[in-house]
């Protein structure tokens, strides 16, 4: 038994969790964590990261997440509250549209979003009580005050663009603005961002929500947002991502908590035998959520076989791969990725945050092919640490990626500046320093 009190460090399934005398400036009551993220897998599990190693600490947890990760939380005996989730969204052609994404995203998570005002007020009134959120709930976590005014929210940032800036890099979708734009100028593009593309999707059910709980409107949903955590948290480090001067403060940083729900799952016997045939193959995916991916496959498919090489490609949705895959191109639909990227020559993929960080630690070459969301700025970043280069999605064709592919491959460098970076990654526990600084909040929430 994982005595539950925070000062010593064990991993404890892939999180990990704090054992020890507690000190004299931690509170003698426990606050309750509720927990709340939307998304795919690759926004669920840093979460989960972090609920696994508050509940270790003593504390009561309640995890809030889309209904169909119940299967991921359930081993952990997390207590799961599944929000709904319109399965449709997947299908919609403007989900990984590089504008219009953020409407279809706002619109899915809406009826998520408005079970946690229900669920914090049914908590009882004398529960000392820390929201610790995604972004898009901040919102909703702001409403919970209007019956608990002291309550705390800590808003945990999983990628930089979640956290916009008028200082370099400066990044409005896929196109990137020069250093050399002067600060005004910034400014003026990053309102014209929020007023053109956010404000109209956002900002009338934000305020008619706050409406009904007799809470003031807001002007803006950027600026709203930024009000309202007592901590803003970035689950990346320092290193990939320096703070900005208009980033949110206070602002704790935190390193990537990566986390496999299955870290010691072994390779099937079919991709293991792939393995073991020849060279190192590259691997191939766009993302669990990405149903929308066959034009994807087919160039990755022409690009391999142009260059001759051997190549995995990975997406539960089968049915979006070409036809008859020659035998130098195996399937799989899910393996974790730890396991799998020490055998890569390169991986190539979508550019969300999880994937990229996984590449980043095992040291594996990234081409990042973005679509939408946070993706190019996380390419851009993964091309700055010189690890690997971004190809926008809407570029992608044989030829671009044929050429990308090999540039990368045929640079005797990159893997030494591959390995450097993962030397980067803290090899000890990155949620212990974050607890501290959790529990230090719920700490406020006491009044201690």
């Amino acid at each position: 038994m994982i005595p539950k009190t925070p000062c010593t460090v064990h991993a404890v399934q892939g999180v990990f969790a704090y054992s020890g005398a507690m000190s004299a400036t931690q509170p003698s009551r426990k606050a309750h964590f509720v927990v709340v993220t939307i998304g795919s897998a690759g926004d669920l599990f840093p979460f989960m990261a972090m609920a696994l190693a508050l509940r270790a600490g003593g504390h009561r947890v309640s995890f809030l997440a889309p209904e169909q990760h119940a299967p991921y939380v359930a081993g952990t005996g997390l207590p799961f509250v599944g929000l709904p989730v319109d399965a449709g969204v997947l299908a919609d052609p403007d989900l990984w549209h590089a504008t219009r994404g953020f409407g279809v995203v706002w619109r899915a998570t809406r009826p998520a979003m408005a079970q946690i005002a229900p669920f914090v007020d049914a908590l009882p009134a004398d529960e000392p009580c820390v929201l610790l959120v995604h972004p898009l709930a901040l919102p909703e976590a702001d409403l919970c005050r209007a019956a608990r005014p002291g309550l705390k929210v800590a808003a945990a940032y999983l990628a930089p663009q979640n956290l916009p800036t008028v200082h370099d890099p400066l990044m409005l979708g896929p196109w990137r603005v020069p250093p050399w734009v002067p600060l005004g100028l910034r400014r003026w593009l990053l309102r014209r961002l929020a007023t053109g593309f956010i404000d109209p999707v956002a900002l009338a059910d934000v305020n008619a929500a706050r409406t009904a709980r007799g809470m003031p409107k807001v002007a803006s949903m950027l600026g709203h947002l930024f009000t309202v955590p007592d901590l803003s948290v970035t689950l990346f480090p320092e290193w990939f991502a320096p703070t900005q001067p208009d980033w949110p403060q206070p602002l704790y940083r935190a390193g990537f908590p990566l986390f496999d729900p299955n870290p010691d799952a072994a390779l099937s016997p079919e991709l293991a035998g792939f393995l073991a045939q020849g060279s190192r193959p590259l691997a191939f995916t766009h993302g669990t959520g990405n149903t929308q991916a066959r034009a994807y496959y087919e160039h990755a498919r022409a690009a391999v076989e142009r260059l001759g090489l051997r190549a995995i490609f990975l997406t539960p949705h089968h049915e979006q791969l070409p036809p008859d895959l020659p035998a130098s191109i195996l399937w799989q639909d899910y393996v974790p990725l730890r396991r799998l990227l020490p055998h890569l020559a390169l991986l190539a993929h979508h550019g969300g945050i999880g994937t990229t960080a996984e590449a980043l630690r095992a040291g594996t070459p990234q081409l990042v092919v973005p679509l939408a969301h946070d993706q190019f700025d996380n390419a851009a970043r993964v091309a700055a640490l010189g690890v690997g280069a971004g190809l926008p999605a809407s570029k992608l064709d044989d030829a671009q990626l044929t050429a990308a592919l090999r540039q990368l491959l045929g640079d005797d460098r990159l893997a030494g500046r591959c390995r450097e970076v993962a030397r980067r990654f803290d090899a000890g526990q990155p949620l212990q320093d974050l607890c501290a600084r959790l529990e230090a909040l719920a700490a406020d929430e006491l009044g201690q």
